[in-house]
């Protein structure tokens, strides 16, 4: 008797446990074809022993499917004018971006006021007076019709979003009304109203596509409910699909500072999901759940801690996903990312549907080469470009030093950084696209500061940094303007690279000695670029008579082509134009202008091809000092989105040909003095 007494206490004890089960998925609101799955999961375990691992499976998955926000939204926050003051405080120039954020807020404010429009036709006055004055209250805009023939001319007119009609009517009756409006737009939907409801009508009606059938007298709360249901997938297709923007640029410009700016103009959760090294597609995608210790992929879990559907999440580095054998998280990706497929996203955890159009994704890169082509179509790309010298000191001053006073300790008695100082710290002691570095060095500098205040009789005083004090307290400069600061040498010509970190100057060096014939290349240079370089040698070859070079100078002689910083890896065709230029100057004894910087893809018959980069390149000019740029004539479109204020301090030079710019480049020789070193 003991023994039966506790078998069904503990019967009693799980029953009660998925009754509570039961009444938990119906509070949660779940989409009727979710909550299919569910209750047949329900019913498999009355047949299931709690002892068993398949019940503990059972158990855990049905509440992670109750704790999911099927239904749970933040209402976004539509203010253009709230989200741009925002932008603006939080993050200094990036004009492009923000404009892309306000625009997306503008979509979603127009299509969310849409007044939906809804025709009433019917011979009865009172009638027709009646339902419009209810539509119009419900907030819809609302026009009637006192004949089928008359609503038939407002069909040729204007669309509408619901018809409602009677069906007798005079010459055009109901079922008329209804066929001429499918013809014209199968979306609207036509709601049939009669004193003289027949089965066989009904069954007519609803074959030529009405929505619903109602018999008089019309009762207000069920015409409403019908409307509301019939303009339910209209209002899903109001709703603007999440953008999947990408932030692409060199590190510390504000990528990921830029996506919480964004969600808090918004007003919504956000998330932030590192996606570098990833290898497993199941971490997106999920374990199916038979599987011990299966748990759903990232995109459900963390919709699942932020507890709304409508999120923004920023998918971090995603140019650094990996793959190997567990599949390629990339791939997986396609479906999470394409707003047309990701409203059934199925994760293998939950195996059934679930909508993420509802968020904003958002990506951020460093080299958009490294993201496979069919993931890259499905993101907006937007470029950060690094910063110049003007737009670092102001951030440094209206940002940085604050935040760095501030979290030094020093807010009492804060320090005040001259202009000067500032520019120093920026030109002598960071070289980068971005920001952290010019972080990092004013941060070391305020707890500098800290401790010589601890250790100083003269708390109370304001230090004034100036330039000499910077030297003082980050030591020498670290960094040097090689083309400002250097002599015009023959055979040294200045090139543009693009890296990820941002834009880079680049010296390529040529020279001759007694040989036959050889070409020497070094510098760590990948196969692209030799090749470069072979194409380079080879049209000097083929146009020496152009270039007044004797024909036995190559057959004497050996090329050594070498570009410094010989450890780090260097590839790319744009590298092609400047070996060509270096080339010329060695074997013509021209010296090349040392403040001009080319880039460019150079063809055998000379021809100069458009290189990536354009923008990056530039702010790498600015930055080191150059006064001239030669650039290929066909990244004409790429040069016009350069800011004026980089562009009045460069001379831009675009060209097609390799010989339009020689003497604009190369000085005129004097062999006594330009080896000097």
């Amino acid at each position: 008797m003991r023994i039966f007494k506790r078998e069904k206490g503990q019967t009693e004890e799980l029953s009660s446990e998925i009754d509570e089960l039961k009444e938990n998925v119906i509070k949660s609101n779940m989409p009727e074809q979710v909550e299919k799955v569910t209750f047949k999961e329900i019913e498999r375990l009355y047949k299931t022993s709690p002892s068993s691992a398949e019940y503990t499976i059972g158990i855990n998955y049905i509440d992670y499917l109750v704790s999911l926000p099927w239904n749970k939204m933040t209402d976004d926050n539509l203010d253009i004018k709230r989200a741009e003051s925002i932008l603006n405080e939080e993050h200094y120039g990036l004009a492009q971006i923000k404009d892309r954020i306000l625009e997306h807020l503008a979509v979603r404010i127009l299509k969310m006021s849409r007044r939906h429009k809804i025709l009433v036709v019917d011979d009865e006055k009172i009638t027709r007076r009646n339902l419009e004055h209810v539509f119009k209250k419900d907030g819809y805009h609302v026009n009637t019709a006192a004949s089928g023939a008359e609503a038939l001319n407002f069909l040729e007119q204007s669309a509408f979003d619901v018809i409602v009609t009677d069906l007798k009517m005079g010459k055009v009756d109901g079922m008329a009304v209804l066929e001429k409006a499918k013809d014209i737009n199968p979306a609207t939907e036509v709601i049939i109203i009669t004193g003289y409801a027949t089965v066989s009508t009904a069954i007519e009606a609803m074959k030529k596509g009405s929505y619903h059938y109602l018999t008089k007298p019309l009762k207000l709360d069920e015409i409403r409910s019908t409307i509301r249901k019939a303009l339910f997938k209209k209002m899903v297709r109001l709703e603007p699909k999440g953008p999947v923007l990408c932030f692409a640029g060199p590190p510390g410009t504000g990528k990921t500072s830029l996506g919480m700016s964004i969600a808090r103009s918004l007003e919504r959760k956000f998330v932030r999901m590192s996606l570098a090294g990833m290898k497993d597609e199941s971490e997106i995608r999920g374990h199916r759940k038979s599987y011990v210790g299966a748990l759903p992929g990232r995109i459900i879990q963390e919709i699942r801690r932020a507890e709304t559907k409508n999120p923004v999440i920023m998918l971090d580095e995603i140019d650094k996903v990996g793959r190997d054998f567990k599949g390629d998280p990339a791939a997986a990706l396609l479906e999470v990312l394409d707003p047309e497929q990701n409203t059934n996203f199925v994760d293998h955890y939950l195996d059934v549907p679930f909508d993420l159009s509802r968020v904003m994704f958002i990506a951020t890169a460093n080299a958009l080469d490294l993201i496979p082509g069919p993931l890259l179509d499905r993101l907006e790309v937007i470029t950060l470009l690094g910063y110049t010298e003007e737009e670092k000191e102001k951030i440094a001053s209206n940002y940085l030093i604050p935040k760095e006073i501030e979290e030094a300790g020093l807010s009492d008695n804060p320090p005040v950084f001259t202009s000067e100082a500032i520019h120093k710290i920026i030109r002598e002691y960071t070289r980068e696209a971005g920001l952290r570095n010019l972080k990092r060095q004013i941060s070391s500098i305020c707890r500098k500061i800290v401790r010589e205040i601890l250790s100083d009789r003269n708390k109370n005083e304001p230090k004034m940094i100036t330039p000499e004090m910077v030297e003082s307290l980050l030591g020498p400069r670290k960094f040097y303007f090689e083309v400002a600061e250097a002599k015009e040498r023959i055979g040294v010509a200045t090139g543009l690279a693009w890296t990820e970190a941002g834009g880079q100057i680049i010296f390529i060096e040529a020279a001759k000695m007694k040989g036959k014939g050889n070409l020497i290349l070094t510098g760590s240079l990948g196969d692209v670029m030799k090749e470069s370089a072979q194409a380079a040698m080879s049209y000097i070859r083929s146009n020496a008579g152009l270039l007044n070079i004797s024909d036995n100078m190559f057959e004497e002689h050996d090329i050594h082509i070498h570009v410094p910083a010989g450890a780090i890896p260097k590839d790319g065709p744009s590298a092609g134009l400047t070996i060509a230029v270096a080339l010329i100057s060695l074997i013509t004894d021209r010296p090349c202008k040392r403040d001009t910087a080319l880039t460019g893809e150079l063809t055998l018959t000379g021809r100069i091809l458009p290189v990536g980069g354009v923008k990056e390149k530039v702010l790498a000019a600015h930055r080191a000092g150059v006064k001239s740029v030669v650039f290929p004539a066909k990244n004409e479109a790429d040069i016009k989105d350069i800011s004026e204020d980089i562009k009045k301090d460069l001379d831009i030079i675009k060209i097609n040909e390799l010989e339009e710019i020689v003497d604009l480049v190369l000085k005129q020789g004097n062999s006594s003095n330009n080896n000097e070193i």
